[in-house]
């Protein structure tokens, strides 16, 4: 577990600022958050941030290590890579694989019941990419391992990203300032992701979840669609808001991260919510394995080839679970189909193509948010054929759309286009922001103290 929301807010946070605000020098600033950073992984699963501090420790000596290799730096870069990925894999696919050997051979192979490290699919990725990077000679390797813990530690993204790579923050860690301007922006942009999460996900949460839990004979149409469109908001939200806070937190701190989230549900294509939705993971498959793959480099079928690589990846990246394979594969065979026989770009009405790709990701979050397959398919069934309104199944639809649920639902629906960005223009309206961001930290405040449901979907990968 982590640190509550409440007492991450008003103890913890306070606190590291208004220490590395007293340091007098970078370096005892930079000392300062990894110590905090270590203190709040290691907050009620101390024995993991020794699993860390060994990873990073690993990847700090395995940059080293490249860079002094010449021609066997390609033989350094492969056993990074085996020992990244085999600690991932240990952790996190162990069970799910001797449960699928079991199941294949008919055998009864003991699966260990191993709990995963949180957010260690991100700091892994991230430990990677630095090796990476020193080996094609982007980043010059760091001789000073509390600048390398520092980049993989830095508790804002540490648990539930965005996938920070070297490059982008190296200066940051070496030379920053903290200013007053991006504190106060970084605080404005905490709070809107705070009430993302707490406001509109959490909402959409209890939604998604009711629907999820009901039999087929507790489900119609109308409920089931209510199910899947209200977990399509919940996970964009969790998420989103999340990166948000990260996003927040290290300006506060003088670090500025890359956007995550871009207007998915805007997006004209499944190919364009890609460039939108995940930013950071997307990024990193696409420089870290489709790119070396050949991308698009070696003919048409190779390049399909490579896209189902990338996203069977992509899917098995989020979880060791079938839904999770397949959720990606059925992104890639959009993809794929969008390059072949989908005339979407061909489409001259952009309302038209929006509509599809909102369509095609809130139904692949089915496949996302269900327990199997079987559960996912009898949601479809239900979403296109369950137009028998039973009792039940209108008493089910029924109590879920309160008002407090369609308030809810309505602002997420208009927070989810770029109305914001048409507002940041109105420069009368940029000291109401914050004023609105003071009332929305205080119903977050109000709302985290009253409701003990506060899930992270993204904390399990």
């Amino acid at each position: 577990m982590v640190f509550s929301s409440v007492v991450f807010i008003f103890v913890f946070l306070p606190v590291v600022f208004l220490v590395y605000g007293i340091l007098p020098s970078l370096k005892w600033k930079n000392l300062f958050l990894v110590f905090a950073s270590l203190i709040f992984y290691a907050y009620g699963e101390p024995v993991y941030v020794l699993l860390m501090l060994g990873s990073s420790v690993m990847n700090y000596g395995l940059g080293l290590l490249v860079s002094r290799s010449g021609k066997n730096a390609g033989v350094v870069l492969a056993l990074a890579v085996v020992l990244n990925l085999g600690i991932l894999c240990a952790f996190k696919y162990t069970g799910f694989f001797l449960e699928n050997v079991n199941i294949l051979l008919g055998v009864s192979i003991p699966v260990p019941h191993i709990n995963m490290p949180i957010g260690i699919s991100f700091f892994t990725f991230q430990a990677l990419s630095y090796v990476i990077d020193v080996y094609r000679g982007d980043v010059q390797p760091q001789k000073n391992y509390g600048r390398v813990l520092l980049y993989i530690s830095f508790f804002p993204q540490l648990i539930a990203g965005p996938i920070v790579k070297y490059h982008d923050i190296e200066q940051e860690i070496e030379n920053r300032k903290q200013t007053a301007e991006g504190t106060a922006h970084g605080i404005r942009r905490f709070t809107m992701g705070l009430a993302k999460k707490v406001l509109i996900s959490n909402t959409m949460g209890l939604a998604a979840d009711y629907v999820f839990s009901l039999p087929a004979q507790g489900l119609n149409a109308a409920s089931a669609w209510i199910g899947a469109l209200s977990y399509a908001l919940q996970i964009y939200y969790d998420f989103g808001g999340y990166s948000d806070m990260a996003i927040g937190l290290g300006e506060m701190f003088g670090f500025h991260f890359r956007e995550n989230f871009q207007y998915p549900y805007y997006a004209d294509s499944m190919q364009d919510f890609w460039r939108r939705w995940h930013i950071s993971l997307s990024t990193w498959f696409k420089e870290y394995l489709y790119i070396p793959l050949g991308g698009s480099r070696r003919g048409t079928a190779r390049t399909y080839l490579n896209k189902v690589i990338v996203f069977f990846c992509t899917g098995l990246w989020h979880g060791a679970q079938w839904t999770f394979v397949i959720w990606g594969l059925v992104h890639g065979a959009f993809l794929i189909l969008e390059d072949t026989i989908l005339p979407v770009k061909k489409c001259k009405i952009r309302w038209l193509r929006q509509l599809y790709a909102v369509l095609a990701a809130v139904l692949a979050f089915v496949i996302f948010r269900a327990e199997n397959m079987a559960q996912a398919g009898m949601m479809f069934r239900m979403m296109f054929t369950g137009f028998s309104f039973t009792p039940e199944s209108a008493a089910n639809c029924i109590s879920i759309l309160n008002p407090l649920y369609l308030v809810t639902f309505a602002a997420g629906l208009v927070c989810a286009v770029p109305v914001k960005k048409k507002l940041e223009g109105i420069q009368k309206l940029h000291g109401l922001s914050y004023i609105a961001c003071m009332a929305l930290f205080a119903l977050c405040v109000c709302r985290l103290s009253a409701d003990a449901y506060n899930p992270f979907i993204y904390f399990r990968f």
